[in-house]
């Protein structure tokens, strides 16, 4: 008999925009701003969004009771440190859901004065008492890929032991690897990965990677921000963490990735952060070709110089810039797309003037201005 295809589950996607991301300097949220990105990330699909920290005081507390209020599809977490007082704090945000962090590698517990006897020791306290106060517990191992292995693997196994939904491991400082990240899992065997989530920092430039790789390891959950905002080089980006999971993994996420565009362009107005040019997924170049070669292709098949759709992303269609590079194909696409009669000679005899009609303008022309080229130089 064949055997049934098992689907792999869904890697569940943890937005800590308005938790981690806005913890990035000078970026603040409105009230407003951010109950709107609550509720864009929820029609999105993400399955829970970290909310915010309690322990911030009156206005944090309002704002996350105020985020529970919507009445999301996700999960609506609070983010606390070890201590029973954030839980309290928690509490009181009618948040049904909660995380609690510890520091776990050498350099972060010497900072914070506690050795990893009194981490352990808080743990096993803390966990159970949140379990009976909250309906959902998670937590967090700050610095983890820093701390000693076998000290990372018993705070795990103790965590889930204890009661804890799933435990996140954060690296803190970005200076994990991409190979690093995804062999973690294999080190806890006995610890299910629904159990395990991966947090990246981008200190390095590998905290997309890093995530991909860690759901590729086992790992089934991953903790993002939108456009990877977050303190110093940021976080795991959202829009890129889900599309490269859909695209280049046998693995997905429940994440609509026709929002990204959307959610991405509103937080980078809100924070007053505008987006590269060339960021992965929603950069205004992503889709736009000039290149000859490239745009001879694209024209017959546009996945041939594109990983996926621009729509796939709820990115406009794929644009086609003629300019320096372009080649006579795309000159003749765009006359004839005007309603110009041109023939492949008559393309070939107007690419060097519109090259050097390119190279003053910075690199590229206008339709118009390539419409003119062709009124001064073929229609006579």
């Amino acid at each position: 008999m064949r055997s049934e295809k098992i689907e792999p589950a869904p890697i569940r996607i943890i937005d800590t925009t308005l938790r981690d991301g806005i913890q990035a300097v000078g970026v603040s949220l409105t009230r407003d701003q951010r109950l709107t990105l609550a509720a864009m990330l929820d029609d999105a699909g993400i399955d829970e969004i970290e909310a915010g920290i309690p322990a911030m005081g009156a206005a944090a507390q309002r704002e996350i009771r105020q985020i529970v209020g919507l009445g999301l599809k996700a999960r609506v977490t609070c983010w606390c440190r070890g201590r029973r007082d954030d839980l309290d704090a928690a509490k009181d945000c009618g948040a049904d859901s909660v995380h609690l962090s510890f520091p776990l590698s050498a350099t972060l517990l010497t900072a914070s004065g506690k050795t990893i006897a009194q981490v352990m020791t808080q743990l096993r306290e803390l966990v159970p008492a949140a379990r009976r106060r909250f309906d959902h517990v998670t937590v967090g191992a700050q610095d983890a890929l820093r701390a000693e292995p076998a000290v990372r693997a018993h705070f795990v196994r103790t965590a889930v032991a204890c009661g804890a939904a799933r435990v996140r491991l954060a690296d803190t400082v970005g200076t994990a690897t991409p190979v690093l990240v995804q062999q973690l899992p294999t080190r806890m065997p006995e610890v299910p990965g629904h159990c395990l989530e991966f947090h990246g920092h981008n200190d390095l430039g590998m905290a997309t990677a890093n995530a991909v790789m860690a759901a590729v390891g086992g790992f089934g959950a991953l903790s993002v921000t939108v456009n990877g905002l977050g303190e110093r080089a940021g976080n795991a980006a959202l829009e890129e963490v889900v599309t490269a999971l859909k695209v280049a993994t046998p693995l997905a996420s429940r994440v609509r990735l026709a929002h990204l565009n959307r959610i991405s362009r509103f937080v980078a107005r809100a924070v007053n952060r505008p987006l590269a040019r060339n960021k992965p997924i929603v950069g205004a170049d992503v889709f736009r070709h000039t290149s000859g070669i490239h745009c001879a292709a694209l024209l017959k098949n546009p996945l041939s110089y594109q990983p996926f759709l621009p729509r796939t992303v709820g990115a406009s269609d794929t644009v086609l810039v003629v300019g320096e590079q372009s080649g006579s194909t795309l000159v003749r696409h765009k006359l004839r797309a005007q309603g110009r009669k041109i023939s492949r000679g008559q393309a070939r005899s107007l690419l060097p003037l519109v090259r050097r009609a390119a190279r003053c303008r910075g690199g590229v022309i206008s339709d118009v201005e390539l419409e003119k080229l062709y009124l001064q130089n073929c229609n006579k």
